[in-house]
């Protein structure tokens, strides 16, 4: 009998440009509005990096973003072009089960859709509530809720900003970092924050030459490189606590951030807990306006 074959999915259909970001395999349908979505992550990444023998949380949450994706596109048939905007993501992750191994870590993801709106025939919005498996083991519970946008209707809520290609050529030149050490990260063009006069207060640093960060022009700040943010100004609260990781966010995004203002990121620690586990609260302020507010709580590895 012949082994099964395994791939990943089309990258086109968790808008991605390389391959090598793909980390969704397969997908089917449980039953109405039930599914599981079936990943594989890499024992090591060049942006999400598995350190102190652990997978990066924000791997999970990048799979979880293309598992929006995938199934909008494939189960809901959303068709390509549309904008899939978040409103909302909570997760909270089990430490233990994202201990890196000497195989690749295989996922499986158990989604209920929920909250459907639908326009005419498509889904307008809708909330994804997700549990996330691996060797048995729970890994992840997440809830996801997002829009879903027509070009019409996307070129409105963009006011003239919706051209992809041109907004990315003009953004303006990277603001200089801080030094990696503040932020966990060891090269420079993987720091997102910008150092201010306070150490609680940094600019959101954004290179659109990142080749994970930007796989591929967009028109505005994307949403992963937002959670960047916020795991890097926690961790720039205090520096020197050791090596911690966003064991759960919650965050709420109220505007799209945009490349030609700056936008400000300010965090503060809301509770200490024994073992040096820490709640921070983040928020993000652009034009005068909160664009996201998150929570985050960082766990020592």
């Amino acid at each position: 009998m012949r082994p099964a074959l395994t791939t990943t999915v089309a990258r086109e259909y968790v808008h991605r440009a390389a391959f090598s970001e793909v980390f969704l395999t397969g997908w089917n349908k449980v039953e109405k509005d039930t599914f599981t979505v079936t990943a594989q992550w890499p024992r090591s990444h060049s942006f999400y990096t598995t350190e102190h023998g652990v997978h990066d949380p924000l791997l999970l949450c990048e799979t979880l973003r293309q598992s929006g994706l995938l199934l909008s596109h494939t189960a809901y048939e959303i068709p390509f072009g549309y904008q899939i905007s978040w409103s909302r993501l909570q997760y909270a992750a089990n430490a233990q089960a994202l201990r890196a191994q000497n195989t690749p870590a295989e996922i499986e993801l158990h989604v209920a859709c929920t909250d459907i709106r639908y326009h005419r025939s498509l889904a307008a919005s809708m909330t994804m509530h997700i549990e996330a498996v691996r060797d048995g083991s729970l890994l992840s519970v997440a809830t996801i809720a997002f829009g879903l946008h027509s070009p019409r209707v996307y070129e409105r809520l963009r006011s003239g900003r919706c051209d992809a290609a041109l907004m990315s050529a003009e953004a303006p030149t990277p603001v200089p970092p801080v030094a990696g050490e503040l932020t966990g990260r060891l090269r420079p063009q993987d720091v997102v924050l910008s150092p201010t006069a306070e150490d609680w207060r940094w600019q959101l640093r954004v290179d659109t030459t990142h080749p994970v960060l930007f796989d591929h022009p967009v028109d505005h700040v994307p949403g992963m490189l937002l959670l960047e943010g916020v795991r890097q100004a926690a961790h720039a609260l205090e520096p020197s606590g050791g090596a911690t990781i966003p064991t759960a966010m919650d965050v709420s995004f109220r505007r799209y951030v945009e490349f030609d203002e700056p936008c400000w990121i300010e965090a503060e620690t809301e509770s200490k807990a024994s073992g040096g586990h820490r709640s921070v609260r983040v928020n993000a302020l652009q034009r005068g306006s909160f664009v996201f507010t998150a929570t985050a709580e960082m766990t020592p590895v």
